[in-house]
This record gives structure tokens, C-alpha cells and sequence, in this order.
């Protein structure tokens, strides 16, 4: 990969710019610069719900406020990330890496701007180009053994947003065996503490329409993470599968014996797989 070439992180649900910050290390330590944004409703973007705060805390209304971000979509947040790998890349295209729900954004970001998008990287993430929504795919029989949706708090059609009440401490060992189950406890509780509550419901409801045209011209790559309790390796393949059949170039696959979070547990591995789909997959600009 040209060491020029930006790289743009960016996050899942509930997580921030931040957790990218040994990927970061590693690849500078590679020569390869990179930039992790916050999307839209998160981090420094994701004002929380006021319940999250209230002491004592009310459950009750922690599961019916409406979300701050409800107003959030797929291409309201999409519109923002283009901004953002603009500035970075300073018109020029970018490697894009998306982790999780990121991946929605990332897939409007390159039917969107194309000629932005140098590569797309996905890290167990999803890929909705079939035309139908990324939150179908809950139901999807590739969907078994997921663990997210016995963390919810509150309906995501009340509220507007996927909750999750992260500072409950009962709740803490579930939380890393669904996330971060083979990442350090000290990590992982680091982690907890700075998760958001609320993912806005808009990005996973909002249906994509991608064409090969545009969005099939941009190189792809995708991360499996083969111990992920969040997105099944059996649905990743599904989303692999799919991509394949509107990308003019087949998907580059990498696999990793690893949770929900390579980028907390393998920031080595994950950042050696992102130079290698970079080298790969790139096109010119």
C-alpha cells in the first residue's frame, strides 16, 4: 500500500473514535497513516439519554426516553463520514476500514462517494447491499447464537435506538463474553466504561440500495472474526457472499481467531490485514 494513502477507522455501535487507538499505533509503526472518526450519534457526536446519569437510577425511564440520536440514519450519518474523508484525505480517496454496525455508513459512504473510497475494509461488520436493511438480518437463521439483543434495555422502536445500560455492574461479564471475550479484563473494563448508551436505531432500519456501478467499483476486503458473539462468522460470510455478487473484483477474505474486537485483542494481526487488503485492493485514485 502507498504509504501516503490515508487510512479512515471507524467505529460500531456504542463504541467511539477511540477504540481504534492501538490499530492506530500499529500502523503508524508501519508507515501508514490513519484517522478513526466518531459517526454520527457517537463519541464526541452521541449526547446520551438523561436517565443514563439520573441517581437513583429509574429503569423505567431509562427504557422509554427517546433517544438524543434518534433522528440519526444510515445516510444522515453517511453524509457526515464523506465530510470526514474528505477533509482527511484531503479530496483525495482513502482506505476505508468500518468494524460492525460502521459497516452500514461505510457501504452508503461508498454508493455514495465512490471516488473517495480507494478500498473497503470490513471487520466483521455489516454489509447490507441486498436491498434489505442491516437490522434483517437479526433474523436471519446465520444470526444464531448472536448475544447483543439480551443486552437491550429498552425497545428500539420507543426509544429510537438500540440502549444498553453498560454501567450496570451485574451486567459486566456478559458484556465481555459478547464483546470482548478474549481481551484482557483491564481492556475490557476500560472499554465498558467508555461505551455509549444509545446506537441510533435509524442506521440498522434504513434500507441501502447500492449498484455496481458505484458501489462495485471499489476494491473490498473483510475481516472474519471467527469467535465473534456479536455478528456470527456464519452470517460475516453471508454478508461476504453477498458483496461478491455486486463487487467487480471478488472480496478479499481474512480470517481471525478471534471476538467481536480484533482491534482491542489483535491489533497486530489487524493492522497487518488491513496493510495486506490496502496492497491488494486498491485502485487508483
Amino acid at each position: 500500500m502507498n504509504n501516503s494513502l490515508p487510512v479512515v477507522l471507524v467505529h460500531g455501535f456504542w463504541h467511539g473514535s477511540w477504540c481504534w487507538n492501538p490499530v492506530v499505533e500499529r500502523l503508524a509503526a508501519r508507515g501508514v497513516p490513519s484517522v478513526a472518526v466518531d459517526l454520527e450519534g457517537h463519541g464526541l457526536r452521541g449526547p446520551a439519554p438523561r436517565a443514563r446519569w439520573a441517581r437513583p437510577f429509574d429503569a423505567a425511564s431509562f427504557a422509554t426516553e427517546p433517544s438524543p440520536v434518534a433522528a440519526v440514519t444510515a445516510s444522515s450519518a453517511a453524509a457526515v463520514l464523506a465530510e470526514q474523508i474528505r477533509t482527511v484525505g484531503g479530496g483525495q480517496p482513502v482506505l476505508v476500514v468500518a468494524h460492525s454496525m460502521g459497516g452500514v455508513v461505510a457501504t452508503a459512504v461508498a454508493e455514495l462517494v465512490p471516488e473517495l473510497v480507494a478500498g473497503l475494509v470490513y471487520v466483521s461488520a455489516f454489509a447490507p447491499v441486498s436491498g434489505a436493511p442491516a437490522g434483517y438480518y437479526n433474523t436471519c437463521p446465520e444470526n444464531a447464537g448472536e448475544m447483543v439483543s439480551r443486552h437491550l434495555a429498552a425497545d428500539p422502536m420507543v426509544v429510537g435506538a438500540a440502549r444498553i445500560d453498560f454501567g450496570d455492574p451485574e451486567r459486566r461479564d456478559q458484556v465481555k463474553e459478547t464483546f470482548y471475550n478474549d481481551v484482557d479484563d483491564r481492556t475490557a473494563d476500560a472499554t465498558i466504561a467508555l461505551l455509549s448508551t444509545d446506537g441510533p436505531a435509524g442506521i440498522p432500519l434504513e434500507p441501502l440500495t447500492v449498484t455496481q456501478e458505484r458501489y462495485g467499483s471499489v476494491p473490498h476486503a473483510y475481516v472474519v472474526c471467527g469467535r465473534d458473539n456479536v455478528i456470527p462468522a456464519t452470517l460475516q460470510y453471508r454478508f461476504v457472499k453477498e458483496i461478491d455478487t455486486v463487487s467487480a473484483t471478488p472480496t478479499e477474505v481474512t480470517e481471525l481467531d478471534c471476538s467481536h474486537s480484533p482491534f482491542l485483542s489483535q491489533p497486530d494481526a489487524l493492522a497487518e490485514a488491513i496493510v495486506a487488503a490496502g496492497r491488494r485492493g486498491v485502485r487508483a485514485g
